[in-house]
């Protein structure tokens, strides 16, 4: 039989920082309460990164986290992709800060600009690296500090975002082409343009030369998320070869646990399969997927073998799923 080379996740970390903000944190700054943000999204907390933590700190602390658990060093690395909307600077690409901090060897590194939907964009990025024997040990990261876009006195947003950071390491290996294989087994990747003035910030370098506060439709984005993302996911399961039944763990962008549960029911997902961190960690971008995952491994409900759903939408709007066996 034919071998495929396949990207194998061999490593998962996640960080957060210490700073707790509690929704009751919140109602001494603005019009809002514990009752109320918990009722529509769910969330009860956040975390927030310290007026001297940048973004790179975050992500550093994620990837030795994921390069422990897959036995591997800095020296190691060959490649880093990072997604993330808040970089420390306009350039260099956070990941060229990550790899200078992490101290790795000259290879490749890169930022990846999906909003929410950056690590599954990352992912099937360094794919294209790895299953392609152009990387023997990747890294790829969610890292946002999301509190920095807020507007602090628009309870609308301010309540639904917090910082943080995840990780996994890739690394090739040998499969059958079959949905038994290890690895990243499928993905599809969507953007709609027409879309942005629905979830976007309101400055950047070349257009007002301001950093800017995030901007969102709430209710047109729930109602498009529920749509798109369960199109990606069905997609992403057909990709891989599987049915969306066949799924261990589905480990969804953690923006608000009323989308998580509409398209859970949309698909037929039964909810004790679904990996839900929202409460404790808000709506961390990037990064959520990849805490959530490293959630789910840290407390032993993902062992080695399940297969992984993950899948996500953020500003564009871009929106996407994967499938990975772990």
């Amino acid at each position: 039989m034919t071998k495929v080379m396949r990207s194998v996740v061999t490593g998962v970390g996640g960080y957060l920082p210490d700073e707790v903000v509690t929704n009751n944190d919140l109602a001494q700054i603005v019009d809002t309460s514990d009752e109320w943000i918990v009722e529509r999204t769910g969330i009860r907390q956040r975390h927030r990164a310290g007026a001297d933590q940048p973004v790179s700190d975050l992500a550093v602390e994620a990837a030795k986290r994921a390069l422990a658990a897959a036995g591997r060093s800095p020296d190691d690395v060959d490649l880093i992709i990072v997604g993330t909307t808040t970089p420390d600077l306009t350039f260099p690409a956070v990941a060229t800060i990550v790899q200078r901090k992490l101290g790795c060897p000259v290879g490749v590194a890169f930022d990846v600009q999906a909003v929410c939907s950056g690590f599954v964009y990352a992912l099937s990025t360094a794919d294209g690296f790895v299953a392609r024997g152009r990387s023997k040990c990747a890294l790829v990261i969610g890292a946002e500090t999301m509190t920095r876009l807020m507007d602090w006195t628009d309870r609308g947003t301010c309540v639904l975002f917090g910082d943080g950071a995840g990780a996994v390491v890739l690394e090739p290996g040998e499969g059958d082409g079959s949905t038994a294989d290890r690895g990243l087994l499928g993905f599809a990747l969507r953007a709609d343009g027409a879309k942005q003035d629905l979830l976007y910030v309101d400055g950047g370098v070349s257009s007002n030369g301001q950093i800017g506060h995030l901007r969102m439709q709430g209710n047109q984005v729930f109602r498009h998320a529920v749509v798109n993302i369960s199109e990606a996911v069905i997609a992403a399961a057909g990709d891989a070869g599987i049915e969306v039944a066949d799924v261990d763990w589905f480990i969804p962008h953690q923006a608000n646990q009323r989308i998580l549960d509409g398209v859970a029911r949309r698909l037929g997902i039964d909810e004790a399969k679904v990996i839900s961190t929202v409460a404790e960690h808000a709506n961390t971008s990037a990064a959520s997927i990849p805490l959530a995952l490293a959630k789910g491994v840290e407390d032993g409900r993902i062992e080695p073998g399940d297969v992984l759903l993950m899948e996500a939408m953020g500003g564009g709007l871009t929106w996407g799923a994967c499938v990975v066996r772990l």
